[in-house]
């Protein structure tokens, strides 16, 4: 009587369950997407199904699979399967789990698998913690991360685990979980009579973005939504879909990699002179939530690094946006960071600049404090005057031109020449000019 009554009791909260919770497939048969990793044939899929996994790591966007599949590894394997969250668990907690699997190994002959949800929460030297027991063999260390392992998981780990990346699910793979929750009378809304046109779960895949529980969540919420007491019959249209969104959430992480990928895709962008591509990963990231001032920033950096000289006004324009976004705040300063951004993808580019600095930085590595010539020295004392200090001195606005050729570098760089203007922009007027004061005094 009392197994009946826990029968009916699990299935009362599975019905309680999100949607989402409730379509997550048991079995490889049913997961969908990620066919490069776990389709049939491939190294992981054959070694989930000979229960001969070693230690893993999937890294992928929320969505992705990466929990499902760990839970369905949970089903085929013979070994003791131990979930661990890295979010709500902690150092002390893991021990424990670590004890147990000893014991469990010692005793029965049995291995465990561990599956760390957010393995990047834990820091570097919390994920030390594993390395020994993943090494003799105490657990099969299954972690899941959202984030790139390259810069969030440690090298040793990383070593010892195979990298299975990913990828956003596409928008073929996100209608089939649609349908399949549509007709799945037991698990899904099968039951019900749901009326939706084409179109409209077009809509929900483009505002799911690669994400299958943002997908069965939308679905869910807008069945709710469209479900009336007075009929049968459910019609969910764009337009309850559309209050059920509201605003659809970019996926990008402020202090992830995303953030480095998008604000590379912009520099690139600009210093290509692409306007368009410029706009367009600019308003990614003010529309994820991007700090502009941060923005603005790098914008101040790629005037002088990519436009320099070619265009002085580059960096006028850069600072201006900075400026206005500390000033009007947004939303408005947006339009300012979009005019900074097209003028300087727009703008001619030489990196000359950032050439100069780089040769004159590795010369100091090299010669260190070398002193500076006695002739361009100050000499605001007697006893400097006596020494040599700006002895021999010719003021340049004593020479036509007010060019004058002296000794200004220390003996061991003289001739060095760390800035080469282009022959573009304004950089031009630069190097014929250049070109022909030296001309001039030889």
């Amino acid at each position: 009587m009392n197994d009946l009554f826990d029968k009916r009791l699990k299935a009362k909260f599975k019905d309680l369950a999100p949607l989402a919770e409730r379509m997550r497939p048991d079995k490889l048969e049913d997961f969908v997407g990620q066919d490069e990793i776990v389709g049939p044939g491939t190294p992981l899929r054959k070694a989930i199904e000979e229960d001969k996994l070693v230690s893993i790591i999937l890294w992928g966007p929320p969505g992705s699979g990466k929990t499902t599949l760990a839970r369905i590894i949970a089903k085929m394997t013979r070994a003791h399967f131990e979930s661990f969250s890295a979010v709500t668990s902690g150092i002390p907690a893991l021990k424990k789990v670590i004890e147990e699997a000893k014991q469990r190994r010692k005793y029965n002959l049995q291995k465990t698998i561990l599956f760390v949800d957010e393995l990047h929460r834990f820091n570097k030297t919390q994920q030390d913690a594993f390395l020994p027991y993943v090494e003799d063999g105490t657990i099969i260390l299954i972690g899941a991360t959202t984030e790139n392992p390259s810069f969030e998981v440690n090298s040793p780990l990383l070593s010892r685990s195979s990298v299975y990346v990913l990828k956003p699910l596409s928008p073929d793979d996100l209608k089939k979980i649609i349908k399949r929750a549509l007709e799945d009378r037991e698990k899904g809304l099968g039951k019900y009579k749901i009326k939706m046109d084409p179109e409209v779960m077009d809509y929900i895949v483009q505002a799911a973005n690669g994400d299958a529980r943002v997908a069965l969540n939308i679905l869910e919420l807008s069945f709710l939504s469209a479900k009336d007491k007075n009929t049968d019959i459910v019609c969910i249209t764009s337009r309850i879909v559309t209050k059920v969104i509201q605003r659809k959430v970019l996926r990008y992480d402020k202090v992830g990699e995303e953030h480095y990928n998008i604000i590379s895709a912009l520099h690139k962008s600009m210093r290509d002179s692409d306007p368009d591509a410029s706009v367009y990963w600019l308003a990614r990231m003010l529309e994820a939530g991007e700090d502009p001032v941060y923005i603005a920033r790098r914008l101040v950096v790629f005037a002088s690094e990519d436009v320099g000289n070619a265009d002085p006004q580059a960096l006028q324009v850069a600072v201006a946006a900075m400026q206005a976004v500390q000033f009007v705040g947004m939303p408005e300063a947006n339009l300012a960071l979009t005019q900074a951004v097209t003028y300087l993808a727009c703008a001619p580019k030489s990196n000359a600049v950032y050439r100069a600095y780089s040769k004159a930085k590795q010369d100091i590595e090299k010669t260190g404090n070398l002193p500076v010539p006695l002739v361009i020295r100050n000499a605001p004392t007697s006893l400097m005057r006596k020494l040599g200090y700006g002895k021999g001195y010719k003021y340049a606005h004593d020479f036509p031109g007010g060019y004058v050729k002296q000794q200004h570098l220390p003996p061991e760089l003289e001739g060095r020449v760390y800035y080469e203007p282009t022959e573009r922009g304004y950089e031009k007027n630069i190097k014929m000019r250049m070109d022909k004061l030296k001309e001039e005094t030889e």
